[in-house]
């Protein structure tokens, strides 16, 4: 009896806590005009629903956009087509660049070899030539020119060639030859 009195009691507190609400919803409707059973019929409420002409539209919108879309993605496609292109090309100009300046790098290396070959071989004629006739070469040549021989030629060659030239040019010279260092960075 006791059960059963339980029973009765949870069947009343769920029908009071789930038939409030929508008894609620019932008399809402009822008094908007409305009413849920008008649905339950089978009829669709057409006041929610767009018309045709809207939806067309709709659709019309969708597919202007989605051609410029398309649109939009072919230039981009073509433009970075011609980045790729112009990468390329400027990989190609580069490489070619790189392979010129290493050419250049080694006909200098060339010319700065034979151009010191020469000098050396200069330097040794003047030091073998009698010290009375390389003296009138100086006394000619360009005072910092003359300094750049003597200062590589064998310090007892070079003295002999100093002996023989004019006191003004052994002065000029021999400044030309103090000096070739000074700006050098002490530091």
């Amino acid at each position: 009896m006791l059960l059963a009195l339980f029973l009765v009691g949870s069947a009343l507190v769920r029908l009071g806590m789930e038939a409030g609400p929508a008894i609620a919803r019932e008399v809402a409707n009822i008094q908007d005009g409305t009413s849920e059973s008008a649905a339950a019929d089978g009829k669709l409420r057409s006041e929610n629903m767009p018309s045709s002409a809207e939806l067309q539209a709709m659709l019309a919108a969708f597919q202007e956009r989605e051609a410029a879309l398309a649109l939009r993605e072919a230039e981009i496609e073509d433009r970075m087509r011609a980045l790729e292109i112009a990468d390329e090309a400027i990989d190609q100009k580069l490489a070619a660049l790189e392979v010129a300046e290493e050419e250049l790098r080694s006909t200098l290396a060339l010319a700065d070899g034979a151009t010191e070959a020469d000098v050396d071989r200069l330097t040794t004629v003047y030091e073998q030539m009698k010290p009375k006739e390389s003296a009138a070469l100086f006394e000619e040549m360009d005072p910092a020119f003359a300094a750049g021989f003597l200062a590589r030629m064998r310090p007892d060659a070079a003295a002999g060639i100093m002996a023989g030239l004019s006191p003004d040019a052994a002065y000029t010279i021999s400044v030309v030859m103090a000096g070739r260092n000074s700006e050098v960075p002490k530091e």
